[in-house]
């Protein structure tokens, strides 16, 4: 896919404005929902160049065209900077795919190609809106990473939205962790949460200090926030990369998780009296049951499978080699 940026101030060529006018028929659904034309099942050339010329007469707007293969199946209407001086983060105003070509990937790639060029430029983060209405819009952009800031009205027209912003970079660091299976084969986890993730239950471990191998952070890590200074990481279970803001610093981790076993048994005091300050709001131990059927996030998201799979079906028993990657996680 290329990002071709339209030209303003000067007419757009009949023949991409004869392009463009059929992509934007071909959502007469999304048109009718936002109310921009006067009739969504007919949408002609003089109105579409007549909008295009509205969004590039705004101070730092750009219309960007999306070509694959020489046909253009995309459009991108961006903003560099909201006219709410205390909005720092650049803008997208609209994503809007020719219907005909839909299911492709081609909005997922587009938003992406987007995303590049914003961060190529130094922004930190980057925001939209999407129609109250417009559930599948909303899904589309919450699966690319985008997280509700709120919901206000348009400026335009007073359309109630929900607006959205994904950070575009983050500091990278380096974790470990270590699951704790008792012989009855339950395990080790603890409940957190975190202002961009939510509440999610994960295992003990965090990030490593300078100079210190991913086995001995999960040691480490395992004797503070439990207390259990006889166990330590066996078998590599799992490596993973996940989101999520630590100390106010979006971060993006790469995690490796060991397995081990230990007895059944609760942490010792005074790593409990840690807890508070690691952010761990609860612990307990849970059945492989129960862990399939948890109904708040578990990080890595398919703990219970690495758990299970490959050897008879007894937790803990996996061996080394498994990869997987995942969404947001703790900030551990």
């Amino acid at each position: 896919m290329i990002l071709e940026p339209l030209a303003a101030g000067t007419p757009v060529p009949p023949p991409l404005l004869a392009e463009l006018t059929a992509l934007y028929a071909s959502q007469a659904g999304f048109h009718a929902m936002s109310g921009e034309f006067p009739d969504p099942a007919d949408i002609r050339p003089g109105q579409v160049a007549d909008a295009l010329a509205a969004e590039l007469a705004h101070p730092g707007a750009e219309v960007l065209l999306a070509r694959v293969d020489g046909r253009l199946v995309a459009v991108v209407i961006t903003l560099a900077r909201h006219p709410d001086p205390a909005d720092p983060d650049p803008w997208i105003g609209l994503l809007l795919v020719h219907a005909a070509e839909q299911g492709n990937g081609h909005g997922s790639r587009a938003a992406a190609l987007v995303e590049e060029r914003f961060r190529a430029a130094g922004r930190q983060a980057v925001r939209l809106a999407v129609l109250d209405d417009n559930l599948p819009g909303l899904a589309f952009w919450t699966a690319l990473g985008y997280s509700a800031l709120g919901h206000r009205r348009d400026r335009a027209l007073g359309r109630p939205c929900v607006v959205l912003r994904k950070v575009l970079t983050r500091t990278p660091r380096q974790a470990a962790r270590t699951a704790v299976v008792a012989p009855d084969g339950s395990v080790f986890l603890c409940r957190q949460e975190n202002p961009e993730t939510g509440p999610h239950w994960t295992l003990p471990g965090g990030g490593l200090e300078p100079g210190e191998s991913p086995a001995e952070g999960a040691a480490r890590e395992l004797a503070e926030e439990t207390g259990w200074t006889d166990l330590a990481p066996g078998t590599l279970l799992s490596v993973w990369e996940h989101d999520f803001t630590r100390a106010g610093i979006p971060v993006h981790q790469h995690e490796h998780i060991y397995v081990t076993h230990g007895p059944h048994r609760t942490p010792t005091p005074s790593a409990l009296a840690t807890h508070p300050a690691e952010g761990i709001l609860a612990w307990r131990w849970w059945t492989g049951a129960e862990l399939a059927a948890c109904e708040e996030p578990v990080w890595p998201p398919d703990l219970h499978r690495l758990l299970t799979e490959g050897a008879g079906g007894s937790a803990g028993e996996r061996g080394a080699g498994q990869a997987s990657r995942g969404g947001a996680g703790r900030a551990g």
